[in-house]
């Protein structure tokens, strides 16, 4: 067995809940939160006041100890505040995408036991139908409340003074879902002690300890990354986020300006708007000193060209939610053009041939192998795709295609599992399909990844239509699918076909899809 170990020391493993490690270097006086369009301010002081404030109230009403809440809004100071009231109370968040639909709300609202459901006024509705046939009786709305809905400030309580005890190593603190390598999303199951390893494991090589720097939060914090990366790093870093709702480049730029913020964390679709879009002359970015992309692999080309633009380094990192969700960074800001960066301290890794699960030979690729107490607990309620991901000893197969240089840094150069990348977002073919598939005049489809220079991949769908019906226009669809899944889900490309190539198994035949044969 061949396994690569981070050249880092280990840090070692905590007793603290995630909010308790928050807290710890927290300056009270010192701007924490800022609401990036309207330049709303929170203190430290204010932030660990609303947790606890926060935390009674969810105790109060039963949804505190044991019990899991949804979180389903925005970036705005608010959600930090929640997400840790309900850890401080001793409960579960499962942060959901606020761009679902509502059927795709309730199967996570059901899965993950939900006992209350938060969110803005602008989804009231979808959360209203979405509640329906889940245990969930109240939405509690952080903006201005519709009638039946209960305002944020009537959830505020008595302040919670302490920490909710806790087993840090086995309480599940946060249930992001996840399509894992294949199938529909699953909850993933993220302790306390996976959450305060990763951030402890980022700090040690980013150079962000003790820096209490200022960064630009655009990455959705419901997704692990912008949860992790942004909301927990900062903040347990002495730092201070600027949060954005929504992606929008020009107040992007000009909050970068305004703050000075010396290190970004992007995805793919930003790193390319860096590196062409002519909007970035008209602002003064001299502040940068890292552009960090993750979420999916960045081409080494788009990385030189910020570097050269921006007069900056231009580096990556490699993750995914079930590992909390980082495993490997460019450390202190050096990284290699195409690299994904150097193992995390605790951090072991494995090249595996895919055929024979045997180690492959040093600098031959196979798939890419972790291990390291940041990989997650399992998924919730699915011990068999438990089971497939997590195998002998603890080693999680991550479904990815690499290899590892004489540096330790890694490189993915392909994929292993079916599922596409989206701007940085999972899209399970098996979903697409499902939903396809059930429109009246579809009879069979098929699903695959096509390479696209902005989003990295959008998804293409391969459809056989019924007999009674002449076409099925890519409008036809799109209007369709609008309906059933979010719109990081839809369709981009439509071919009708004959026939859906699959094995005699009855497995779809994707590389048939992608290579189709030359006549």
């Amino acid at each position: 067995m061949t396994i690569y170990k981070s050249t880092f020391p280990d840090v070692p493993l905590s007793e603290a809940t995630i909010t308790q490690r928050v807290f710890e270097n927290i300056d009270p006086k010192m701007t924490v939160l800022i609401d990036g369009p309207t330049g709303r301010k929170c203190t430290g002081a204010q932030f660990i006041q609303d947790v606890k404030s926060l935390a009674g109230g969810l105790e109060a009403r039963g949804w505190g100890a044991g019990k899991t809440i949804a979180l389903m809004a925005p970036n705005i100071p608010e959600f930090c505040a929640l997400f840790h009231a309900s850890a401080w109370a001793g409960g579960t968040v499962t942060t959901i995408n606020p761009t679902y639909t509502a059927p795709e709300v309730n199967h996570q609202l059901e899965d993950a036991g939900a006992e209350v459901l938060i969110t803005i006024a602008m989804f009231a509705d979808i959360a209203k139908e979405a509640i329906k046939g889940t245990r969930i009786n109240d939405i509690v709305i952080i903006d201005e409340a519709p009638a039946g809905m209960i305002p944020l400030d009537d959830l505020r309580g008595p302040p919670m003074d302490a920490q909710t005890p806790v087993d840090v190593a086995s309480h599940v603190v946060v249930l992001p879902y996840s399509s894992g390598t294949t199938g529909l999303p699953k909850g993933v199951m993220l302790t306390h002690q996976n959450l305060v390893v990763n951030v402890d494991q980022i700090l040690a090589v980013t150079g962000l300890a003790g820096a209490r720097e200022t960064t630009v939060a655009f990455l959705p914090f419901f997704h692990i990354y912008g949860l992790q990366v942004l909301q927990n790093v900062y903040m347990a870093a002495g730092g201070c986020l600027v949060t954005m709702p929504r992606f929008d480049l020009e107040l992007f730029l000009s909050l970068i300006e305004a703050h000075k913020t010396p290190k970004l964390w992007i995805v793919p679709p930003v790193a390319l708007a860096l590196a062409k879009h002519p909007m970035v002359d008209k602002y003064d970015l001299s502040c940068l000193e890292q552009v960090n992309s993750a979420a999916a692999p960045l081409g080494a080309d788009v990385a030189e060209a910020i570097s050269q633009r921006l007069g900056t380094h231009a580096t990556q990192a490699y993750g995914m939610t079930e590992l909390s969700p980082a495993s490997h960074v460019s450390p202190f800001g050096k990284g290699k053009l195409g690299a994904s960066g150097a193992a995390l301290p605790n951090t072991e890794c494995r090249i595996v041939d895919t055929q024979t699960l045997k180690d492959t030979a040093p600098g031959q690729e196979g798939e890419l192998w972790v291990r390291g107490p940041q990989v997650m607990a399992g998924y919730l309620n699915n011990p068999e795709a438990t089971r497939e991901s997590i195998v002998e000893n603890g080693w999680l197969r991550t479904g990815d295609i690499a290899r590892i240089d004489g540096d330790s840094f890694v490189y993915i150069t392909d994929r292993l599992k079916e599922l596409i990348k989206y701007k940085g977002f999972q899209v399970a073919p098996a979903e697409l399909e499902a939903a396809l598939v059930s429109h009246p005049d579809i009879l069979d489809a098929a699903v695959i990844g096509v390479p696209d220079d902005e989003s990295g991949e959008v998804p293409a769908a391969f459809i056989v239509i019924a007999q009674h019906r002449e076409a099925l226009s890519l409008e036809d669809v799109q209007s369709y699918l609008s309906q059933r899944l979010a719109p990081y889900k839809q369709v981009h490309l439509l071919n009708v076909v004959e026939a859906i190539p699959k094995s005699a198994s009855g497995k779809i035949l994707r590389r048939v899809l992608r290579d189709p044969p030359t006549t």
